[in-house]
């Protein structure tokens, strides 16, 4: 078994594999690593609990788990700390320009009153709990990258080890009674998959650019201003 191959795919009812398990099977832990780096990014999957998912179906058809497990939060680890970093760099400022405001100030409020607890909790709980808001929070709110790191990392191992016992428990019996179910609807899935991920990339790079164009536009106006109060002063 190599790093982008997760194991063997389970047989359908017919004695042929499911294209749908074949093609997940190779995504390995190269795949679970990629979308678990995403998904604690401010980048949204098209997905909710894509990561989950993901490690219970490699898993359920033989992959390893520790090493699905162990990739799943790398990835989280590299993903959450760009975030951590990218709200330490940009302050209370990147909570506003990021963070819907619906959610800012409860964001902003727990991560000041618990600021180790809201990464833990969010990184254990499933969809729909936010989690990317939390992170930047405790990056904006000067949490350490060491603390950031130890709680994030822990809530994530414990997650994804709850997952790999779930999928090595249950998860094959499950394959067994929908894979050839799936094996029929496998390529619409994989392209509803792929477009709602290409979407919201895209509309997640939209949404940067259109702050940073709103930052440059209030910097530039406040330069104007200034120097038309120095003119007016002189």
């Amino acid at each position: 078994m190599t790093f982008f191959d997760a194991g063997p795919v389970a047989a359908t009812a017919g004695g042929k594999k499911s294209s749908t398990l074949h093609w997940l099977a190779h995504l390995g832990a190269f795949g679970v690593f990629s979308v678990s780096l995403v998904d604690a990014t401010i980048i949204p999957l098209a997905i909710p609990g894509s990561t989950d998912l993901l490690l219970l179906w490699l898993i359920s058809n033989g992959g390893s788990p520790y090493l699905l497990v162990g990739s799943g939060v790398a990835g989280s680890l590299i993903g959450g700390w760009t975030t951590w970093r990218l709200g330490k760099k940009g302050g209370e400022a990147a909570l506003h320009r990021y963070v819907p405001k619906r959610q800012q100030q409860r964001v902003q409020g727990w991560s000041q009153k618990h600021p180790i607890l809201v990464v833990f909790l969010p990184a254990i709980l499933p969809p729909p709990i936010p989690l990317w808001p939390f992170l930047l929070a405790a990056g904006a709110l000067g949490a350490s990258w060491q603390r950031f790191l130890t709680a994030f990392g822990l809530g994530r191992l414990l997650r994804y080890s709850l997952v790999g016992w779930l999928a090595v428990t249950y998860g094959r019996h499950m394959v067994k009674l929908w894979a050839a179910t799936l094996d029929k609807w496998s390529t619409p899935v994989l392209c509803i998959f792929l477009t709602l991920t290409a979407a919201g990339l895209a509309f997640s790079l939209w949404k940067l650019r259109r702050a940073k164009c709103a930052e440059d536009a209030g910097t530039s106006g406040e330069a104007t201003t200034q120097n038309r109060s120095g003119a007016t002063a002189a």
